[in-house]
């Protein structure tokens, strides 16, 4: 059955909830729809506000044709392909419409990608986002679209998306319950809906009970900022530390699904590279950077590829955190004993005085002799693991 978000999705600009500051009479878009055309923009603003429903609506009103793709799986190439294949088409009036969901999951190289087809007008460009795109998007497709904010939605707006929902639903809620969904929404459309179809489910009369019930019943949740992020990154370490490659491509397979940023996956593998394998292997640090920088300059949906690959590397490499474990105890002394003199054979003498003052005398290239401050001389930081 098609879930209620889908089936609610609005088709038309009058049926669509929220945004009055963009749509309302004379207002940018409302104004753009009048004219019979729009320009590329950047659709930035917290899930579930109606990122994919605007670009939708857009290209209907227009008479648009619409594609829709998602930087999490959709490469470079294959949208060259498509874009070609536009150019080469005969002249219509149609314009076509082409919207991109995360598309700040998008490599600078591929966002370089989509210059000449937007420059040329090939395509209308709708990015969708929920980062910051001043720091997540080019300036040069910056400066050839708008940036549009889509604010969180209101609590009219909430509490009229959930009237359509008991409607489609043929279902009531009292009060209290409906208070409480639109708080544990977040402001987000979808969640609400979802959430409002499981807890109809269980009783079309919800209550505050049925509400909590249908929340905890929601589909796979990964909140970047909340708990399952955490518990996640957590489980996708830990089975790399135990050399379980299979659980580590399970929990990468789910970050990569859900959207996660590449480069915070291989950022905590290179960290690893170091703290568990270390001495062990010291080229898996060399592997780990290759990795980052190929997610870096390939994107979603390839680099993928690239991460599986490290991952398996990491996962086999044998493990040894003697470096990592010198390091921080030697961090806790410096802590404790805070700038402890440094032995005077150690000490730089650039001057005349300096030397007069012996710093340097004694001092030899290669020596088994301790070379730390006079209270630590014994301390032995770094065991060479057998």
């Amino acid at each position: 059955m098609i879930p209620l978000a889908d089936r609610l999705r609005p088709k038309t600009l009058k049926e669509f909830v929220g945004q009055k500051h963009l749509l309302d009479n004379e207002k940018l878009l409302s104004k753009s729809l009048k004219n019979g055309n729009i320009f590329s923009m950047i659709l930035w603003g917290p899930p579930g506000v109606g990122k994919t429903t605007l670009a939708r609506v857009l290209a209907k009103e227009l008479e648009a044709e619409f594609m829709g793709f998602s930087a999490v799986n959709t490469g470079t190439a294959e949208l060259k392909k498509i874009f070609e294949g536009i150019k080469k088409r005969p002249l219509l009036n149609q314009s076509v419409i082409v919207f991109i969901d995360e598309i700040h999951r998008f490599s600078k190289s591929q966002q370089d990608a989509l210059l000449p087809y937007v420059e040329t007008g090939t395509i209308t460009l709708i990015g969708a986002t929920t980062e910051n795109p001043s720091f997540e998007i080019i300036s040069p497709l910056l400066s050839r679209s708008r940036v549009l904010v889509l604010q969180p939605l209101s609590e009219d707006d909430l509490s009229e998306i959930i009237k359509r929902g008991l409607k489609e639903l043929a279902a009531k809620i009292d009060k209290k319950a409906k208070g409480l969904l639109m708080e544990l929404s977040g402001g987000d459309a979808r969640v609400l809906l979802n959430t409002l179809e499981i807890a109809a489910g269980l009783n079309n009369n919800i209550s505050i009970r049925e509400v909590e019930e249908a929340y905890q019943k929601k589909a796979l949740m990964y909140d970047k900022d909340g708990e399952e992020h955490y518990n996640t990154i957590s489980a996708f370490i830990k089975s790399m530390r135990a050399s379980q490659p299979d659980g580590a491509l399970y929990y990468l397979a789910r970050m990569v699904s859900a959207g996660e940023d590449p480069l915070f996956i291989a950022r905590r593998m290179v960290i690893f590279a170091s703290e568990d394998i270390g001495m062990a292997q010291p080229t898996a640090l060399v592997v780990a950077n290759e990795v980052f920088k190929a997610c870096e300059e390939i994107g979603y949906p390839e680099c993928q590829i690239n991460l599986a690959h490290g991952v398996v590397y990491l996962c086999m490499a044998k493990k040894d955190r003697s470096s990592y474990n010198a390091y921080f105890q030697a961090l806790e002394d410096v802590k404790k004993f805070g700038n402890l003199p440094i032995p005077m054979n150690l000490r730089n003498a650039p001057t005349k005085l300096m030397k007069n003052l012996r710093y340097g005398e004694g001092y030899e290239k290669y020596t088994d002799e301790s070379l730390l401050p006079e209270k630590l001389k014994s301390k032995k930081y770094f065991k060479k693991k057998e």
